[in-house]
């Protein structure tokens, strides 16, 4: 998972370094004319993500003392909460008013968001396993290893976004 990890933090810096060559060295405006980013919107997406670390990180904690409720409803919490953040990303595109090939700024934006967009579909998809198998009383204490890889995975999702919306939306 770390070299996985590693390698997902490879493929962003290469798109953060064309965002910020867009930003810094072109000297052109963020964003670009004409264009507007919601930042509250997306403030309260973060929250919204941020939030979902806590409850799959009470979840394993739950688990690690036998506590299946505590495994179940975390894991179902981090669920939901994941697909909060991915519905309201989905209609903040709808709603931009303006597309990837409208400018450079654009392109970036849609990029870097969108590739963040698809780690979080693909967290969400392995949530969906960790929390079928909870309810299938899969893991205990002494066995819950493959709830914790998820959970790795899915705090790089968080962490990164925190990268993307600093970077992106307040910057």
């Amino acid at each position: 998972m770390l070299l996985f990890i590693i390698s997902e933090i490879m493929i962003f810096g290469a798109f953060f370094t064309a965002y910020f060559f867009i930003r810094v060295v072109t000297h052109d405006p963020w964003p670009a004319q004409g264009t507007k980013i919601p930042e509250a919107v997306a403030g309260i997406n973060t929250a919204i993500l941020l939030s979902s670390s806590l409850t799959i990180h009470w979840a394993l904690s739950s688990i690690r003392r036998g506590n299946r409720f505590g495994l179940k409803a975390g894991m179902v919490s981090t669920f939901l909460l994941g697909l909060t953040f991915l519905t309201v990303q989905i209609n903040e595109y709808i709603h931009l008013g303006w597309a990837p090939h409208d400018s450079a700024q654009a392109t970036v934006f849609y990029s870097l968001t969108g590739l963040h967009g698809a780690h979080v579909f693909i967290g969400l998809c392995l949530l969906s396993i960790v929390s079928i198998r909870s309810f299938r009383g899969h893991y205990s204490a002494e066995h819950h290893q493959g709830m914790e890889v998820p959970g790795i995975y899915w705090h790089f999702v968080d962490l990164m976004w925190v990268v993307v919306y600093t970077a992106v939306y307040v910057l």
